[in-house]
């Protein structure tokens, strides 16, 4: 970027400078000792000191146009005299700044300022809206729709021609993954005290939980992802099965995922229960001989469906009801409708009824909560499994590993149970939000995740003292499973973080968590690491996350903030319109 302009100015302010201090000493001498070849008038003198206020409000105010900008972001475009159609108080005038990271408004008249901070990563899609022959005041300019409930609405004015050059910035770098560009991520260059790729150690972890033992054994048959290609590099499985066996069942196995042990519960010494993570399989002789060893016999079909109940002799088969991707997307499609902009007050509740989402939320808990009570009180193993294994099974491993296991429930603990059931374990980040990729139609698109946080927030509701996280804390992490600032949630697996070099080429967001570990913690946290959580999963006991799903109208905010005791400190980082 050139500073030509800027030195210029420089200039012109330094002479200015110069020219006043001659005027504040004696007739005939400068400040500096030198001799003017003529005094500064005092109606020039105050037409100098004029000048240069102006000078310096117009440079304080080109300063602060500007957004602070983080290592790595550079300015791409700036419009200025845009306006923000605001939904709740109306038209904002102001400038807009778009980055190779956010979108940044900041308003003109109003003190304080108004300002509107997005990440470009947020961006679900961008359209045009009204021609240059468009009539009517704000009917000219661009609609913005976020993954995260929000729509931005920018009006341009045509005589201006500033729209077609932020609408194609826009498109460039909120989408680079379509334009052949790095995400964000990868040019983020902070450095934090800690590095966060290394909060989850697999073998430390498996180690916690007490394998290798005398029936479990850690493989790396799978360290160059050759097995399964979407499960991590070391598996626990059982002493008895050597590696050659576990080949000939992964070849008769729906993408090779094996069944694995995901945690034990040795509250019986002399009996331990396991929590198991499998997908639909094929009946073969390699896989009923595995499965007998993992104390439960299974039969069901590769590909999805299952056989007759005849084949489940051994074992209690229960169906979850939890629903698709696209039941989960057209859920969360209608909650936006409801909740954004505006609230109609007369037809709330049955219009969050008919959304279906906390009926979808309440259904994943009590599956959860299910798997939990039979691992705790029933001293059964359990084995989950779903058509893939990286959407529901990773929801209900992860919400039953939370209430059995108080160690999940820290703010570290909540990091390793992440990185383990979601990120080594395959969950299809990236097609399920669509990093940096402009086909927001895709059929993949889904909030499998977001369900899985709004169900742990359901829990720290009914459990306030048990969570040593707080609400903001989970708001961080959804804003960053978007945001593209951080490299934890992007690629798909294990493998394609490894080949995509993340841990040296980005930061981990648990690098910037655990640097200010006092805004993410609950002072109400009270630790009992053998308690085990069996929360309400009724519709009566569950509610609307406002701090999530409506935290941008800030006429809820005196609600937001009268239902956040100490714990629930919410994130009510939306401006005030």
């Amino acid at each position: 970027m050139c500073n030509c302009g800027q030195r210029v100015w420089l200039v012109i302010i330094y002479k200015l400078r110069r020219r006043l201090e001659c005027t504040k000493e004696p007739p005939g001498m400068c400040a500096t000792g030198a001799q003017p070849a003529q005094a500064a008038s005092p109606s020039q003198a105050s037409s100098l000191q004029c000048f240069c206020m102006v000078l310096r409000e117009t440079n304080k105010l080109a300063e602060m146009e500007e957004p602070p900008l983080l290592p790595g972001e550079t300015i791409k475009d700036m419009a200025k005299d845009v306006t923000y159609i605001c939904p709740f108080t109306g038209a904002i005038r102001g400038t807009l700044t778009v980055t190779n990271y956010r979108l940044y408004f900041k308003s003109m008249e109003r003190d304080p300022p108004f300002v509107l901070d997005a990440s470009l990563g947020v961006i679900n899609r961008v359209e045009k809206i009204g021609g240059a022959s468009s009539r009517g005041e704000n009917s000219y300019g661009l609609e913005i729709v976020c993954k995260d409930i929000r729509n931005l609405r920018f009006a341009h004015k045509p005589e201006g021609r500033t729209r077609r050059s932020i609408f194609e910035n826009l498109m460039k770098y909120a989408f680079p993954v379509s334009n052949n560009l790095p995400l964000f991520a990868f040019e983020y260059k902070e450095v934090f005290p800690e590095n966060g790729w290394k909060v989850y150690d697999p073998i430390w972890e498996y180690r916690r939980q007490g394998i290798p033992n005398e029936s479990w054994r850690l493989s790396k048959i799978n360290e160059r992802y050759e097995l399964c290609d979407t499960y991590p590099a070391i598996l626990a499985v059982p002493v008895n099965i050597p590696d050659e066996e576990l080949k000939r069942v992964a070849s008769f196995r729906s993408r090779g995922r094996i069944p694995v042990s995901v945690t034990k519960e040795a509250t019986l010494m002399c009996s331990p229960v396991w929590l198991f993570t499998v997908v639909w399989p094929t009946l073969t002789l390699e896989t009923e001989e595995y499965l007998k060893v993992l104390l439960l016999k299974m039969f069901i079909a590769k590909g999805g469906g299952y056989e007759s109940e005849d084949a489940y002799q051994n074992a209690e088969l229960v169906f979850l009801d939890i629903h698709n991707i696209h039941v989960m997307r057209e859920s969360l499609r209608k909650l936006k409708e409801i909740v954004y902009p505006n609230i109609e007050e007369t037809h709330w509740l049955s219009n969050l009824e008919s959304t279906h989402w906390l009926e979808h939320i309440k259904l994943i808990l009590a599956g959860a909560l299910r798997i939990a009570d039979k691992v705790e009180s029933g001293k059964t193993s359990v084995v989950v499994h779903c058509s893939d294994g990286w959407d529901r099974t990773a929801q209900l491993t992860s919400l039953s590993l939370l209430m059995l296991d108080g160690y999940y429930r820290t703010i570290r603990g909540f990091e390793v149970l992440v990185e383990k059931e979601w990120l080594s374990f395959g969950h299809r980040f990236q097609l399920r939000v669509g990093h940096g990729d402009k086909n927001h139609a895709d059929a993949d698109r889904s909030p499998v995740f977001l369900q899985f946080i709004d169900c742990v927030w359901q829990m720290t509701r009914q459990f306030p003292t048990a969570f040593e996280f707080n609400e903001y804390f989970l708001i961080t992490i959804l804003d960053h499973l978007y945001s593209c600032l951080f490299g934890t949630f992007l690629c798909s697996s294990e493998q394609q973080r490894v080949k995509e070099s993340l841990p040296k080429k980005t930061v981990s967001l648990w690098s910037y968590i655990n640097s200010q570990l006092e805004d993410f913690t609950n002072p109400l946290y009270v630790s009992y690491s053998n308690h085990v959580l069996y929360p309400v999963a009724s519709m009566r006991h569950l509610e609307l996350w406002v701090g999530y799903y409506i935290r941008w109208n800030p006429r809820m905010k005196p609600q937001v903030q009268a239902c956040c005791n100490p714990f629930h400190r919410s994130c009510l980082s939306f401006p005030l319109c």
